[in-house]
């Protein structure tokens, strides 16, 4: 079994660092799925699921916001301003989150509150998707 080093880190943590056998994270191209030996690459990272794998484990998912990834020499580097575990995530809170962004999102603001609303929203629903994939 083939493996790579990966350093998934959030802004304000290190979330995962160790032996990894596939990594799979939403780009702006789609779903990028890394296993060893990949081609080097820069990409940038959205809101979605993370999913990895070390090796003789299970896969696991997390709920990733916007960042970049970088692959180089069987190394993958993932920085995101938050990566959260299904059971960190606060479902309530996030349905509030949804709700105030939903809410701001009706009102008439300029540009930039409109684009921080539509993010806060993205994020929320991003949180409540791998919060539900827990629950499978």
């Amino acid at each position: 079994m083939d493996i790579f080093q990966v350093h998934i880190l959030a802004a304000d943590r290190t979330f995962y660092e160790g032996p990894c056998v596939s990594l799979t994270l939403p780009t702006s191209d789609g779903e990028l799925g890394i296993l060893a030996h990949h081609s080097a690459m820069i990409a940038a990272v959205q809101p979605g699921t993370l999913r990895y794998q070390p090796p003789e484990q299970e896969a696991r998912t997390a709920a990733i916001s916007l960042g970049m990834v970088k692959v180089e020499k069987n190394e993958v580097l993932v920085l995101a301003d938050s990566v959260e575990r299904p059971e960190e995530i606060d479902e309530a809170r996030a349905r509030r989150e949804a709700d105030q962004a939903r809410e701001a999102l009706l009102q008439k603001r300029s540009r930039q509150e409109h684009q921080v609303a539509q993010a806060t929203l993205a994020r929320a629903l991003n949180r409540l998707r791998v919060k539900a994939l827990e629950t499978r």
